[in-house]
């Protein structure tokens, strides 16, 4: 019991000694943060909120960058199809798919190459990315939302897509690996990215 005792006292005093050591600038910093978690889950509409400006302003965008109204957040008001990009150099994105998942059709993650590697012979990669927890917390929260990664084709020329889409056989190959991954992987399709590829190839 004296044991636990002390402990209590010795980590009560060391608390007091690291609030002590706080420096008016990290004070600073612990309110602003505060006031950002405050703000990262409102009751209140960007409207509301008075956020719809004209003269907007860098703090304002650094204080609610974070925020949104929870209510609203699974509600979706533009009745048209909504495809959304997940890419690899903003992470963030695969928590917005899973807060704002309703608002959404498909959502894309860029993950999937597939390679040439001759004749009738396809090799798709990148399913090391794909993250079969996300793609079932997104489903979760929005059930009737497609996971349709993107698919680049990785080092092919224009040779190689006229060699392709010209053969029936060749189509029928690509086609199947496809939809056998889709199966294995739960993916409900693909987007085919090509003319990204295209624009910066001449036709010889």
């Amino acid at each position: 019991m004296r044991c636990i005792f002390t402990g209590f006292v010795v980590f009560a005093l060391a608390s007091q000694v690291l609030e002590a050591t706080l420096s008016k600038t990290d004070s600073k910093k612990a309110a602003s943060k505060t006031r950002e978690e405050k703000s990262y889950h409102s009751d209140k509409t960007v409207q509301d909120r008075g956020l719809v400006v004209t003269d907007l302003k860098a703090k304002d965008i650094v204080l609610e960058h974070k925020s949104y109204c929870a209510k609203k957040a699974r509600e979706k008001y533009f009745s048209g199809d909504v495809l959304g990009y997940i890419t690899p150099w903003n992470s963030h994105g695969y928590d917005i798919a899973k807060i704002f998942g309703n608002k959404f059709t498909m959502i894309s993650p860029v993950w999937l190459q597939v390679k040439r590697r001759g004749k009738e012979r396809f090799q798709l990669t990148g399913l090391h990315d794909a993250d079969q927890g996300w793609m079932k917390e997104v489903k979760r929260n929005a059930k009737n939302i497609k996971i349709v990664p993107r698919i680049l084709f990785e080092g092919w020329s224009y040779q190689d897509f006229e060699s392709v889409f010209s053969s029936e056989d060749e189509i029928e190959e690509l086609s199947n690996n496809m939809v056998q991954v889709a199966k294995s992987e739960n993916f409900n399709g693909f987007v085919a990215e090509v003319w990204s590829q295209l624009g910066n190839q001449k036709q010889t």
